[in-house]
């Protein structure tokens, strides 16, 4: 069918595709050079049309937007930070790390390869990463069963330690250097950096990286 609009973990899809063929950069930046109609000015600044309107079930241009791309690199900066500030605090690396629980109605639709080339989370071994779906709902069935599993839940929960991430050292950078796409330290992103490279599309200026912290 035609299409109406974007949903959530279309973006990301977007998102990666769009830097891998650079149309954008890796700060999030459309390519400026690329000669094509799909790439031009709207109400919001620069856009890039997706599907023509003649394409699409609302008779209307579906594009996304210069806009869209910075609400997106904020949004995975958050969780990119969270992950990174809480593996630093737990002295604890990328091999380090066994599986990786992706959860919650948008977590059933994401892809993780996408979602890693973007740099929503540290660049860990796709076969690690497990989608769950509705982990809270089953949670709850199963404590309302299982009085093993409420038992278990109260053990956990005496073990859980409570981190204020905005007042970890350092997090202001990482959150800063993770805006960018997957992330200012392209080390980081190994894998990442060499598909860009195989692709032509590795950056030939690397940004900046941020290593200052706040003092409290």
């Amino acid at each position: 069918v035609k299409p109406y609009g974007i949903c959530g973990s279309a973006m990301v899809d977007i998102v990666a595709e769009m830097l891998k063929a650079g149309i954008i950069d890796v700060s999030g930046t459309f390519n400026k050079d690329i000669n094509s109609l799909r790439l031009r000015y709207g109400e919001d600044g620069a856009e890039f049309v997706l599907a023509w309107r003649d394409e699409t079930a609302i008779g209307r241009d579906i594009v996304i937007t210069q806009r869209d791309i910075r609400e997106i690199q904020l949004a995975k900066a958050a969780i990119h930070t969270g992950c990174a500030t809480l593996m630093k605090k737990m002295n604890v690396d990328e091999l380090d790390v066994d599986l990786v629980f992706i959860a919650g109605a948008f977590g059933s639709y994401i892809n993780p390869e996408s979602a890693r080339i973007i740099g929503m989370y540290p660049e860990i071994s796709l076969n690690k990463v497990r989608i769950v779906g509705n982990a809270a709902g089953t949670g709850a069935r199963m404590a309302l069963i299982s009085k093993s599993i409420r038992d278990l839940a109260e053990e956990i929960s005496r073990k859980v330690k409570y981190v204020e991430l905005g007042a970890e050292p350092g997090f202001q950078a990482e959150f800063f250097n993770s805006q960018f796409i997957p992330h200012a330290d392209l080390t980081k992103y190994p894998e990442t950096s060499d598909l860009l490279r195989r692709l032509g599309k590795y950056p030939k200026k690397l940004p900046p990286i941020f290593n200052f912290k706040i003092n409290r």
